[in-house]
């Protein structure tokens, strides 16, 4: 199989494709009546969403997020609803944490209800709407009054009452907070340029590896040479191959420029690449061809004929002919540098700034490919110190076989979830992870040989010492089929719940934990620690993420068993509290709501502490209500340890 030009095209499309890509209240709410006869109405509630988040639907299966829901004031007395609720057209996608097909809607959501009055004297309708929306790092859940005007006339929220009993209750909520300056901190201390540079850094390392590959590591002592002996002088040599090695860069930045052109982008399809089964499924396949390409088994590149166009043009001279020399590398090399990119920036790159990040990934791959040509045109005597070229440029290629075919295990893992095979557990998954890496450490120590494999005669050191690391890393997952939980592996196997053993706990992963404040206060106060306040939801993706991902580590576990008391209050608990302990609030807006069932308590709770209405969210804090740090979100392990650390440390 001499070129695979069908796959490059399908391959470089699927990736381009998934890479395209505030305060104040995520959904605001209007209403309208229209009139369809004297005793029947249509109620139109329109949904205005801000941008990235999304809201669910009505209907939605058991065990999934809060659908959204609407009561009406006087149904079954003043009037009557005619059928269900009539939505406009929503998205409908997999969620691999709930195991189910959910449908949202994203920017707007109209919903519409037909009523019949059964009092002709009825001239307005109060109304309430439930919801639940989410962004890929938060979700809230809230709800609105709603209001309705069947006269023509203003429509105006009728306000509840607060007694007596509801302003000590309302009281009762509110913490007097020490140190509340840091709620003003960013909570996320995210950098959005430290993102690039990580993506950038991964992409340089991918440069660095596509160099030792028998594509290009023979290109550079002749390129080099070629320009210090055929400029003339020295200085123009250098000024050529510097020119050379910028023109690499250009031309992989140039590949990820077209989508920064694109107006007009669904944030949702940024994640396709997890959530779509086709997808994944033709990941797999073509990252197993380029595996088999590795291993010498064919030949992957594009058309020769394009290689014979640049390298003609070439031969033009001056500038042009150098960014043509350039152009033709690229091509070229492609057997062994696009699945090396492709692999690196499929890998890394997330539902933020995915254009961007394709530019950052890409431009630190054409950096490390580019920067050997400059570095020995100024030193050129450093040429005497590269190694031969030989076996060992086989031997990277084969490792990076295996490496591909690993993470194509993880693209067919992710069409597993979506369509609920139960095929691929996370014990399963690991177990063939195991067989590939067995079988990298039985090559690299010369027990399997592969088509373009010379004969061996000694074994290297380095070749050795990744044998046995290779070796050691089966004995590591090995220890993740029977429970450990593998934070070198973060996001790679199947999610913990996603298991051929899958363990019941009251308490994420069976921590010791309160879901009652009060209670949890109590108790920390009794043994003196500080209290980890955990705002959460039951349907809440991102709260489940940061449970089964940071949670789980095992310095990170040993911080929330060991130093905190940890309080989780479930904002989306729809269990009804005590008809005592029922009250009505008013918020600072002046409007009243109703405080009826657990989570509309810790909802207003987290908002009037903390004022924000998003999960998960972490606040950690002395039984004597002082602020040990700034509030955290959604983080990545080492920020939430080390935030986690200092509060406890600052106690002690």
């Amino acid at each position: 199989m001499k070129k695979l030009f069908p796959v490059l095209t399908v391959f470089l499309f699927t990736i381009f494709s998934q890479l395209l890509s505030a305060q104040g209240e995520q959904v605001s709410w209007s209403t309208s009546v229209e009139k369809i006869s004297d005793a029947e109405y249509e109620l139109v509630m329109k949904a205005s969403i801000v941008e990235n988040w999304h809201l669910y639907t009505t209907d939605i299966p058991e065990g999934g997020p809060i659908p959204t829901s609407f009561t009406f004031e006087g149904e079954g007395e003043d009037f009557k609803l005619e059928g269900e609720i009539v939505e406009s057209e929503a998205h409908t996608e997999y969620d691999n944490i709930f195991e189910m097909e959910l449908s949202f809607f994203d920017r707007e959501a109209v919903f519409r209800q037909k009523i019949t009055l059964l009092n002709p004297e009825l001239s307005a309708i109060q109304g309430l709407v439930e919801y639940q929306a989410c962004d890929d790092k938060s979700c809230i859940f809230s709800d609105a009054d709603l209001a309705f005007s069947l006269d023509g006339g203003k429509a105006e929220v009728k306000q509840l009452e607060v007694d007596d009993k509801s302003a000590q209750l309302s009281e009762k909520l509110k913490l007097d907070l020490k140190n509340a300056e840091l709620l003003l901190e960013s909570d996320q201390r995210h950098d959005q340029n430290a993102g690039l540079l990580s993506i950038f850094a991964i992409g340089f390392l991918g440069g660095l590896i596509a160099l030792l590959t028998p594509c290009v590591f023979p290109m550079i002592p002749l390129t080099v040479s070629f320009f210090t002996k055929h400029s003339g002088n020295r200085k123009k040599g250098v000024t050529n191959a510097v020119l050379y090695g910028a023109f690499i860069v250009l031309i992989y930045v140039l590949l990820s420029l077209p989508f920064h052109f694109l107006d007009s982008i669904d944030p949702e399809i940024l994640n396709t690449i997890s959530t779509n089964v086709w997808l994944n499924v033709a990941f797999f396949v073509i990252f197993v061809f380029f595996a088999f390409s590795f291993f010498g088994y064919y030949e992957l590149t594009l058309p020769s004929s394009w290689g014979n166009k640049m390298d003609s043009a070439s031969g033009a001279g001056g500038v042009i002919g150098i960014f043509f020399m350039a152009l033709t590398l690229a091509i070229v090399s492609f057997s062994c540098t696009g699945p090396i990119l492709g692999s690196l920036l499929v890998g890394s790159l997330t539902a933020e700034g995915g254009a961007m990040q394709l530019t950052a990934g890409i431009t630190g791959f054409g950096f490390a490919l580019a920067l050997p040509f400059a570095l020995f045109a100024l030193f050129p005597n450093w040429l005497n110190s590269l190694p031969r070229s030989g076996g060992w440029m086989t031997t990277v290629k084969v490792v990076l076989g295996f490496l591909e075919l690993a993470l194509a295990f993880k693209f067919l893992s992710n069409a597993d979830l979506v369509q609920h095979w139960g095929i691929f557990k996370r014990e399963i998954f690991l177990g063939i992870w195991v067989v590939i890496f067995a079988l990298m450490a039985l090559y690299l120590f010369g027990k399997i040989r592969f088509p373009h494999d010379g004969p061996l005669k000694k074994l290297g050191f380095l070749r050795i010492s990744t044998a046995i690391l290779s070796a050691a890393f089966v004995v590591y997952l090995v220890s993740g089929i029977f429970g450990n939980n593998l934070k070198l592996l973060s996001g790679f196997p199947p999610p913990a719940f996603y298991s051929v053993k899958q363990q019941e706990s009251d308490c994420p992963l069976g921590l010791n934990c309160f879901k009652d404040f009060d209670e949890g206060l109590e108790y920390a106060r009794a043994n003196n620690k500080p209290i980890l306040l955990d705002f959460t939801g039951w349907a809440c993706v991102n709260c489940r993420k940061m449970e089964e991902n940071v949670w789980s580590v095992p310095k990170v576990y040993e911080q929330l068993r060991d130093n905190y008391v940890l309080i989780s209050l479930y904002v989306d608990d729809r269990k009804e509290l005590p008809e005592d302990k029922q009250f009505n609030f008013q918020m600072e807006s002046g409007r009243v709501k109703k405080i009826r069932t657990i989570g509309e308590k810790w909802a207003t709770f987290q908002a009037i502490n903390f004022q924000t209405a998003s999960q998960p969210y972490y606040i950690i804090m002395t039984p004597e209500m002082e602020l040990l740090g700034a509030p955290q979100q959604y983080s990545d392990t080492d920020t939430y340890y080390n935030w986690l650390k200092s509060g406890a440390e600052s106690v002690q």
